[in-house]
């Protein structure tokens, strides 16, 4: 459609069991006046689970009792006809490829605190994800050629900057929701003493806190935090160093999550400024893999759990279950879950709210000192018409170098993927910051390759 005034849009999910997408985005789809006079398309290639998702969400449109259509297909194909919005959020056997990714690369001394988007991990799952993606925005280019493809799946760098390089004429990007607005912004101004919790935060504290953060997706920074014109780097960093020693006292101690307080300090400490998204960006750097000689305060990272994740999944499956049997009421559905981050910008883009998101696009200026093709994480005004990065400022020497390496090693590794390239994969496996052995890395690969063979396209083994 290439009309950017909808009225009733049509949002496909492609991966409509997704963990972290698919029951938000019935949410939103049913709150929202702008989204629920339109279609909900629910894609997924296991069809017990695609049907839950499809009998769930009729099941919530009519409790609140509003127009949304609702359908279901295992077939793309089917439903992406008109389609104005197309969200990639699939993940075939995630945890268990992770789980190998991980497992294999500790082998040779790489440790990976998540696995999916940095490291051995990152550019493997490019190798399981990136071709399906592709076979996608083959439909998508034939079927709806005018709609919205929004990547939601790691490595989302990888992912952006195929579609973008690859995909030329599709309007797309890709997102994350770490940087969900306007929750991360009220974050940082808790922290900062602006204000107490975030209930605090208004349109007045919005306008007023200067707040700036640029960089590749999971290795953002805060390069500026001023309220009313005073910097508040400092505080925010004071906060962070003060919960440290706590952080994780009877709280969430999984690879993820622990002592990421203690890493952002030190991390400000070192680079001057503060990392926003510690929870991958202590993965992407080498300082905790465990290499140094002289024991640090802060141990090398834990290494990603696969129960872990399978106990989430298991227990988001006994939600759905919940509902539709009754043991859950539908009607607290509403109550339960909450916003995503992709359908709210595709209701501030339909409804012509004006809303900023980060998103991840090309630079475009927004950061002068890198090129204005690299793919970054940056607020940006998302409407029908097109995307407009907004001014950050530069990137501090130091940062920016660690930046250009983590560009180069997902534009490689884009490259090595969709053309197919085993000299190309090999060198994004050198480039990755990560790895410290030539020798190491081609086992690695070939180890992999192996493993993972049953998922992994034919032509890599021809």
């Amino acid at each position: 459609m290439s009309d950017t005034n909808v009225q009733h849009p049509k949002v496909v999910v492609i991966g409509a069991g997704s963990l972290f997408f698919g029951r938000q985005s019935i949410w939103q789809m049913v709150h929202s006046s702008h989204l629920n006079n339109g279609t909900l398309a629910l894609v997924d290639t296991d069809e017990e689970r695609l049907s839950k998702m499809v009998q769930l969400a009729k099941m919530v449109a009519k409790d609140n009792n509003v127009p949304l259509k609702v359908e279901g297909s295992t077939d793309r194909r089917q439903v992406l006809k008109d389609a104005d919005f197309v969200v990639l959020s699939f993940a075939e056997d995630s945890v268990k490829y992770r789980g190998i990714d991980c497992e294999v690369s500790l082998k040779y001394g790489i440790r990976m605190c998540s696995g999916d988007t940095i490291g051995p991990g990152g550019i493997f799952r490019a190798m399981r994800e990136l071709p399906v993606i592709m076979d996608c925005v083959k439909d998508i280019e034939e079927i709806c050629p005018d709609a919205w493809v929004i990547n939601y799946i790691n490595p989302s760098t990888v992912h952006g900057i195929a579609l973008s390089r690859y995909a030329p004429n599709l309007k797309s990007f890709a997102l994350c929701d770490s940087h969900h607005m306007p929750y991360k912004k009220a974050y940082y101004a808790e922290r900062a003493g602006i204000i107490r919790d975030s209930s605090e935060f208004t349109e007045e504290i919005d306008r007023r806190f200067d707040f700036r953060v640029a960089g590749v997706n999971h290795f953002t920074w805060l390069l500026k935090a001023e309220y009313d014109g005073n910097d508040v780097t400092a505080p925010i960093a004071e906060a962070l160093r003060k919960s440290a020693g706590t952080e994780n006292n009877g709280g969430d101690t999984g690879a993820k999550a622990i002592f990421n307080d203690a890493i952002t300090y030190e991390l400000y400490d070192v680079f001057g400024y503060i990392p926003t998204c510690t929870a991958h960006t202590k993965e992407y750097v080498r300082f905790w893999q465990g290499l140094g000689k002289t024991e640090g305060a802060i141990p090398p990272l834990k290494i990603w759990e696969t129960e872990d994740r399978y106990k989430r999944h298991e227990e988001m499956w006994e939600q759905v279950d919940g509902f539709l049997s009754g043991s859950i009421p539908v009607s607290d559905y509403m109550k339960i879950l909450g916003p995503d981050h992709a359908t709210d910008i595709i209701e501030s883009m339909v409804g012509r709210l004006g809303k900023r998101f980060f998103i991840n696009t090309l630079n475009q200026g927004a950061v002068p000192n890198m090129n204005d093709d690299s793919f970054l994480e940056l607020l940006c005004e998302v409407s029908m018409e097109g995307i407009k990065p907004l001014p950050v400022g530069e990137m501090p020497r130091g940062i920016r170098g660690m930046q250009e390496l983590v560009l180069d090693t997902h534009e490689l590794t884009a490259e090595a993927v969709v053309e197919r390239s085993f000299p190309k994969l090999r060198r994004a496996m050198m480039t990755d910051p990560l790895v410290n052995s030539i020798a190491d890395a081609d086992r690695i690969i070939k180890e992999l390759l192996e493993r993972e063979k049953d998922i992994i396209p034919k032509y890599w083994y021809e």
